[in-house]
């Protein structure tokens, strides 16, 4: 039988890179429990500059004499971004998914008394192994749990980079019929070969079999099963309204003992993607009310814990989202296993994000990622898409990268037929591009009000999409500002980084969705704020400030509670705007979120309001305050009779406060408007010539080419410092920084620049 022992105590950590770590001990290290980032302060902005290199683990294992006939497999939940496993000095397994578990067989090496476990774990840039470039912190490290695992000859598969060696997929046959398959590989590792057998039993909440089956096998090398069966009218796994779980038990038997067994949880559902009505939840029409989760948690990195990730899920709860996204990459096993048993659709996908590798054209790693997500995460019922890219096109959109992308998804479909593919798209990306035809699903991350555009356009933009791709579900994959819970204003701005400009974007994408039957729904981008080491923005370094609720998950912004409103079915009440508490404005707007029939609001005990409507914003306007403090108290109330109170204290002062502001950095005129220093008077047209540079050849081209290069930094040479730009060079153009705001390049400026480059001939 399989034996599953911890093994996250007792280890040493260096950031000395010494290869003799492999099998001589690390005297001057430091005593670590896992799990363990390196990044855990400076990933999110504190401490000394972010540190990205390879960094060493050690521990001893003690083996008896009595068990050095076992079989002995380490399994690490996740090295980032590259592991490689030493045993006595032996390299015995390798890594290069640092969001995947792996696995490695130490059995060949191991002695009877003491071994010398080694993991050198690197998270320095490597221009193969994805991500290369995105907007969160690479955070190195052995930072999910570490296994040891003890097995007999003869077990399910443990090294097909997938989990459990046994694979369930189920699907409606109509009429109330599933049909439930079972496969996966039996291994016999022993030299003797063995008369056994496969038994199956599914069990439902109550323990109780609802079917079962046998398959005789012979057990010699590896052996492949399948067995099939059929399920009438069982309880559905109906999202957050009822995610009702079956247990499928799976064991191996020989000569009437059990050798392996396995179980795994299985919920029976359909889900249907239409261009019309939205998402089809066992054939009823959901709106996906999504967030985005990046895996990282305040003070400890992505170095989280199961009650890390139980807290995660209590507020996405509270929130009432009914589906996530766990971006960019795959997530700790257990948060899956969460959303199976919550009732959370999710889409799942590999850090395939922002740029293609240069050194390798076929993207070999984004690949063997997708397998190891699609095999790891195979059995979770929750999961109902698997993504394959996020923005890929930022820098380049090529014939190149759309067969990428294509092959992706004819992997993604070998690899599981059941689940539908998505893509989730810059904005960049025309809405009647090809790449809108390769997956099932497309989305887009869509900033209009923050980065581009007005607040207003997001609803335009999807409906032009709708109007191009009428017959392809959509749904906006990211959507979100920053905001630092700190800065107020009576009047918010874009990029004044203010709670009330969270809400004035976040109402109106939820009222964009909700108007529009045609869009499956929406993420919101993000859940909770997260580390992105080379940030320095909205009063905060190191952190993305997107989130619903603060990185170290203590405030709930009051955007949370809008969000909650327009989804929750929990009755409550929120007052907003608790943290703007001083008023230099007599008259002043009270926001109340609820999703409760009535609501009543009191001014220092005297009543303002009373509304009726069901939510989810009731405002009371221009409530007059008086000098000093003013309580507000709103009551939630319930037909049955249920009431709910909330509270809050706003200060009628003379003068604004300034701690409210977010004081920005001055930019010299230079930069702000940097090429005003050209003659653009007489930009002309756009003209290639045969055999010449152009505005459209990448910048390591241009490099290539000492008159070209002179070219580029005589017009952007105060970019090039830019931790973007030095890693985008291989397949950034010009033209493809133009599409870019932070950028801000003029199009008229493009015809100038192509001109001087059309004269320089490139070398044959």
């Amino acid at each position: 039988m399989l034996n599953t022992i911890p093994l996250n105590d007792r280890w040493t950590f260096t950031k000395e890179n010494d290869p003799a770590y492999a099998s001589v001990s690390i005297e001057q290290g430091l005593p670590v429990t896992l799990p363990h980032t390196w990044n855990d302060v400076d990933g999110q902005g504190g401490g000394e500059p972010y540190y990205r290199g390879a960094c060493w683990y050690q521990r001893r294992l003690e083996i008896s004499a009595e068990d050095m006939g076992k079989r002995f497999y380490l399994e690490i939940g996740a090295a980032g971004n590259m592991g490689k496993v030493y045993v006595n000095g032996h390299l015995v397994a390798e890594s290069r998914c640092g969001y995947a578990m792996f696995r490695a067989p130490l059995h060949p090496y191991l002695k009877s008394g003491d071994n010398v476990i080694a993991v050198r774990v690197d998270n320095s840039y490597d221009n193969e192994v994805y991500p290369l470039m995105a907007d969160f912190t690479f955070f190195g490290g052995l930072y999910r749990e570490v296994k040891l695992l003890v097995m007999d000859d003869i077990h399910f598969d443990v090294m097909d980079n997938g989990r459990d060696g046994v694979y369930l997929t189920q699907r409606s046959t109509g009429d109330g019929v599933f049909e439930l398959d079972v496969r996966g590989r039996v291994v016999n590792e022993s030299s003797v070969t063995a008369p056994g057998s496969l038994q199956v039993q599914l069990r439902d909440r109550e323990g109780a079999a609802v079917w079962e089956d046998k398959l005789d096998l012979t057990l010699s090398g590896e052996s492949d099963f399948t067995i099939k069966g059929r399920i009438s009218n069982p309880i559905l796994w109906n999202g957050i309204e009822q995610p009702y779980l079956y247990t499928a038990v799976i064991s191996i038997h020989v000569q009437g003992e059990v050798r392996d067994s396995r179980q795994i949880d299985i919920g029976f559902r359909t889900v249907e993607l239409t261009s019309d009505r939205g998402v089809l939840l066992n054939g009823k029409p959901i709106k996906i009310n999504g967030v985005c989760r990046h895996q990282d948690f305040g003070g400890v990195g992505n170095a989280i814990t199961k009650e890390h990730m139980d807290l995660d899920m209590d507020l996405i709860r509270e929130v009432g989202a009914n589906s996530i996204r766990l971006a960019h990459y795959q997530h700790d096993d257990y948060f899956y296993s969460l959303c199976d048993r919550h009732g959370l659709l999710v889409w799942a996908e590999i850090p395939y994000i922002s740029i293609p590798s240069t050194k390798d054209p076929e993207s070999h790693n984004a690949f063997e990622q997708l397998e190891r997500l699609i095999k790891q995460a195979y059995n979770h019922s929750s999961i109902y898409c698997w993504g394959v890219q996020n923005e890929i096109t930022i820098a380049v959109e090529t014939e190149h990268t759309y067969r990428t992308i294509q092959k992706l998804v004819k992997a993604a479909r070998r690899l599981d037929p059941s689940r539908y593919v998505a893509q989730a798209n810059i904005n960049g990306v025309a809405d009647d591009s090809v790449i809108n035809t390769f997956t099932d699903l497309v989305g887009y991350n869509l900033y209009y009000g923050w980065y581009y555009g007005e607040i207003k356009d997001l609803g335009t933009r999807l409906d032009e999409f709708h109007r191009t791709r009428p017959d392809v579900p959509v749904l906006v994959s990211e959507y979100g500002v920053d905001t630092n819970p700190a800065y107020h204003s009576y009047t918010p701005q874009v990029q004044d980084y203010t709670e009330e400009y969270q809400l004035k974007f976040h109402h109106n994408a939820l009222e964009t969705f909700r108007e529009r039957p045609f869009v499956l729904g929406g993420y919101v981008w993000n859940m909770f704020d997260f580390g992105s080491a080379n940030r320095n923005e909205g009063g905060e370094k190191g952190k993305n400030l997107k989130g619903l609720v603060t990185i170290d998950r203590s405030l709930k912004k009051d955007a949370f509670y809008l969000c909650k409103a327009y989804w929750s079915s929990v009755p409550f009440v929120h007052l907003s705007g608790r943290r703007f508490v001083h008023r230099h404005k007599e008259l002043n707007d009270i926001a109340i979120f609820s999703n409760m029939n009535r609501v009543r609001v009191y001014l220092n005990d005297v009543l303002l309001s009373e509304m009726d409507g069901g939510g989810p914003v009731y405002i009371v306007k221009d409530v007059s305050l008086l000098p000093g403090d003013n309580r507000i108290k709103a009551e939630g109330i319930e037909d049955q009779g249920t009431v709910l109170t909330d509270e809050m204290v706003l200060r009628f002062v003379s003068e604004a406060d300034p701690s409210y502001i977010h004081v920005k950095e001055e930019k010299t005129k230079h930069v702000v408007n940097w090429f005003e220093q050209f003659d653009l008077t007489d930009a002309g047209q756009i003209e290639l010539k045969d055999g010449c540079f152009s505005i459209y050849d990448t910048i390591e081209d241009l490099y290539g080419n000492d008159a070209a290069k002179a070219v580029f930094l005589k017009y952007f040479a105060h970019v090039t410092s830019n931790p973007f730009f030095e890693v985008t060079q291989g397949v950034m153009s010009i033209e493809k920084m133009s599409q870019l705001v932070f950028y801000g390049i003029p199009p008229e400026l493009l015809p100038v620049i192509n001109r001087e480059l059309s004269a320089i001939k490139k070398e044959s």
